[in-house]
């Protein structure tokens, strides 16, 4: 097992006075002391709470959960593993080994716990459950993997994998945006079931189904413009076309059946129709692109692998060899100066 000192676990908040002493006791119980909790601008006891209990506390520079987590990590974790969790105590202590394993083992380097493994009474309603399943769907859809619950808190990551990562998102889109990275950077990835919890009495949740549930279904398709292009372009385009069809078949039919025209309808018509059509080619090339893109990274990852053994191998030398043949080499080219030295001040 790991140093406990190369984990640091960080707690996102925005007033979460009721809960945050709790929860960084139960951490730091479990024998994860180095906690840092990284505030939003709460306006209550939350960061005097965190720093009593024990933990390092800053107070992030933006605002949202997403500038929150990248702010931390880039610039104040230097710990190789990272734990994310909620301060509301809805996630459980007792599972960060459970989230730490596949990465001390070396299994996964990003680690996603499901929530729907063990959700308990009351942690999430119907209406949540329902969207929660189809933003997962969507996003196995979308970006070809699902990982079983991609808007889960509960992370643990290396802290090498998250800067390879490219994140913008400042709100609670920064999970889908974690998990689309993990995708388009093909990191391993391991799915571990956790405990959900409901929020205690005296806890408000900072989150608005409707409104970040939007921006998190806008995240995945803004997303697959450069993961899934084809996906990205060809369902605009499928959409255009299909526009354009349907007013070219209404302009006939008032022709043909009634001797109108429409011809502002009808040159609209042929204008979707050929956008679609366009946007659709678009798309298959871009895919044929991105698809030869990482077929060039994947063969450069086996040469750079594979490359310095072979040569090696071909070569018949050790480092010792090297070694061995440089002193020889050395000294033989020494003891010829030597020589010629000599032969010369005798002549």
């Amino acid at each position: 097992m790991a140093d406990p000192d190369d984990v640091c676990v960080l707690l996102p908040t925005l007033d979460e006075a009721a809960t945050v002493r709790e929860v960084v006791d139960d951490f730091r119980d479990a024998g994860l002391g180095n906690v840092l909790v990284v505030d939003g601008g709460s306006t209550d006891k939350t960061r005097k709470i965190a720093r009593e209990a024990g933990a390092r506390v800053i107070r992030q520079s933006g605002q949202g959960k997403g500038q929150a987590v990248r702010e931390a990590v880039r610039d104040h974790i230097d710990a190789p593993y990272v734990l994310m969790a909620d301060a509301d105590l809805t996630y459980d202590a007792d599972d960060a080994d459970a989230m730490l394993e596949p990465l001390r083992s070396g299994a996964a380097e990003h680690v996603i716990g499901d929530r729907f493994a063990d959700i308990r009474p009351g942690a999430m309603t119907r209406f949540n459950q329902f969207g929660n399943r189809l933003i997962n769907l969507t996003f196995r859809l979308v970006h070809g993997r699902g990982y079983g619950d991609i808007l889960s808190g509960y992370r643990a990551f290396t802290r090498e994998s998250f800067l390879r990562m490219n994140l913008t998102a400042d709100g609670f889109g920064i999970e889908t945006e974690m998990a689309v990275e993990c995708v388009k950077n093909r990191t391993s990835v391991e799915v571990v079931p956790i405990t959900y919890r409901p929020r205690p009495d005296g806890s408000a949740t900072n989150l608005h189904p409707i409104r970040d549930g939007g921006v998190i279904f806008l995240e995945i398709y803004r997303k697959a413009k450069t993961n899934n292009p084809l996906f990205y372009f060809g369902s605009i385009g499928a959409a255009s076309t299909a526009a354009g069809l349907v007013m070219t078949v209404y302009v006939l039919y008032r022709w043909v059946v009634m001797g109108v025209g429409h011809e502002i309808i009808a040159v609209g018509a042929a204008g979707a129709t050929i956008l679609g059509i366009q946007l659709l080619i678009f798309g298959v090339l871009a895919d044929m692109i991105l698809t030869l893109h990482r077929e060039g990274l994947a063969h450069r990852e086996r040469v750079s692998g594979e490359g310095t053994p072979h040569r090696r191998a071909d070569s018949g030398v050790t480092d010792g060899d090297e070694g061995g043949h440089a002193d020889g080499d050395e000294r033989g080219h020494a003891d010829g100066d030597e020589r010629n030295a000599s032969g010369r001040s005798r002549s």
